[in-house]
């Protein structure tokens, strides 16, 4: 077969879409000789034949081809749809594995799946790695932001790949390094991406501003975006965004406004939410994210609506660029309660599983390669390591400054907002946290009186200790027990 040598490989990879092809490719540049294997045969001879021709990828036709391809100890990645496909793969190549060897899952698998592949393996006398890879296309073959978990002992067999492919900023530090044991990288992982669930959100809401308020054209937009993209906002998907609504189809028109305005999503948001509410975490903006996505696949009912429901017709008036600077500041501001709140959520996962994340190092492997690649990320890094203990970024003097620098712009843009009938879901829901954080007093005890009334469910009073529990006979016919079934 062409390409093969009687050399053996450093790696396999288990899975030819466009990841598995471009992460091969990547490794195969950096001097890694990579043994490549998809279920469907044809498709390696096809890689073989075409995007890797007079390269050192040796194509495979089974698992005991792969498996007796590979150095020792044995290095396996999976770029398999996440799910049972992963679980499938890994009961097949347990057979023919030794003991130490490696198997890595580089899909976008759900962390409590890893914990337990990991243990499973484990088991077997086997090492496994899940590992988050962000970067889409571009990234897989350049050099994504890569998060790596699971068996620790794993780490010194396969960082020297994954440090040589991944992504690396101005210093050339590499966007990778060992996340922590279990499930700890898919987590991180998961949380970049609702993190970008709400970096998307927030976009595309200042652009829905821009367009339905301001009335700007697609090409002024892109312009403001390009200059945004110059200062605090810096990143790759202002930078995309800016591209996209400057991009033209072959009629000359805006390809942006021919596109269905119906998201779709492959289910990370989703599992951050639900993570969020199990670890009681307020994670309200990715949440909105997540349903903003959910509300505009209603593209029929909304159209039936639009016609029947009816809303304010608002003008603006002033100066259109006083309001752009403004909105340029609100979604900032929006911005860092959004990252605020997902470190926050790894901070509780951490806590609940025992890892011990580094997260100025999470936000350094997030600042090259990764989707959510910004200027940012920088400022975080700096807020960790100079208090690694920080509870909240908000708290930061560089990030608590900068939120009160934006705050009157961000109010104002959420006003008018409201005032002009323009959905910001995800940018009033930052602001609404930022004001519940920083409150002293929430009007929760009204809550807890509610709850105590209807299911006899206690309270604990500002007079007493914190842990002493009190029940209250309202209506004065009701009894003297008290329910504890609900205090979550």
């Amino acid at each position: 077969m062409e390409n093969n040598t009687n050399e053996l490989a450093d790696i396999g990879v288990i899975g030819l879409a466009v990841m598995g092809q471009n992460l091969v490719l990547n490794m195969n540049d950096h001097g890694f000789k990579v043994a490549a294997f998809n279920r469907t045969v044809e498709k390696v001879d096809d890689f073989i034949a075409n995007q890797a021709k007079n390269t050192q990828v040796v194509g495979v036709h089974s698992l005991n081809e792969l498996v007796a391809s590979l150095k020792k100890p044995r290095r396996v990645m999976l770029m398999v749809k996440a799910g049972d496909p992963v679980d499938k793969t890994i009961e097949s190549l347990i057979p023919l594995l030794e003991s130490g060897d490696i198997i890595i899952d580089g899909g976008n698998s759900l962390f409590s799946d890893t914990e337990r592949r990991m243990k499973e393996v484990e088991t077997k006398g086997l090492l496994y790695v899940g590992t988050g890879v962000s970067g889409g296309e571009e990234g897989a073959r350049n050099g994504p932001s890569i998060m790596p978990g699971g068996s620790a002992a794993a780490w010194p067999h396969i960082k020297d790949i994954f440090q040589a492919i991944s992504a690396k900023v101005e210093d050339g530090t590499a966007c990778c390094d060992w996340v922590g044991e279990g499930g700890a990288g898919h987590y991180v992982k998961m949380v970049h991406n609702g993190i970008e669930y709400g970096d998307m959100q927030l976009i595309a809401e200042a652009y829905s501003l821009l367009q339905n308020y301001v009335g700007l054209n697609n090409d002024e937009m892109a312009q403001t975006f390009a200059e945004w993209n110059k200062g605090d906002l810096d990143s790759y998907l202002i930078q995309i965004t800016s591209e996209i609504l400057a991009f033209k189809d072959e009629d000359g028109q805006p390809i942006v406004d021919k596109i269905l305005d119906a998201a779709g999503q492959k289910g990370t948001g989703k599992w951050t939410v639900i993570s969020s509410a199990e670890l009681g975490q307020p994670v309200s903006l990715i949440t909105e994210a997540v349903y903003a996505r959910c509300i505009s696949a209603l593209k029929e009912a909304r159209q039936n609506a639009s016609s029947i429901l009816t809303g304010p017709s608002i003008k603006r008036e002033g100066d259109n660029q006083a309001f752009i600077n403004e909105l340029q500041q609100a979604l900032y501001a929006s911005k860092i309660v959004s990252y605020a709140q997902g470190y926050m959520l790894m901070r509780a996962a951490a806590d609940e599983h025992n890892w011990n994340l580094n997260y100025g190092g999470i936000a350094l492997m997030w600042r090259g390669g990764c989707i959510i690649r910004s200027r940012f990320l920088g400022d975080i890094k700096q807020a960790y390591e100079t208090n690694p203990d920080l509870s909240n970024l908000l708290l930061d003097p560089f990030f608590s400054e900068a939120i009160n620098k934006a705050q009157s712009s961000w109010r104002n843009v959420i006003a008018a907002a409201v005032q002009a009938g323009v959905a910001v879901p995800a940018m009033s829901s930052a602001l609404s946290f930022y004001d519940a954080f920083r409150s002293e007093k929430l009007p929760a005890n009204l809550l807890q009186a509610q709850r105590d009334y209807f299911g006899a469910h206690t309270y604990e009073r500002i007079d007493k200790p914190r842990g002493e529990f009190f029940h209250t006979n309202w209506t004065g016919k009701g009894g003297s027990t008290s329910s504890s079934s609900y205090n979550a």
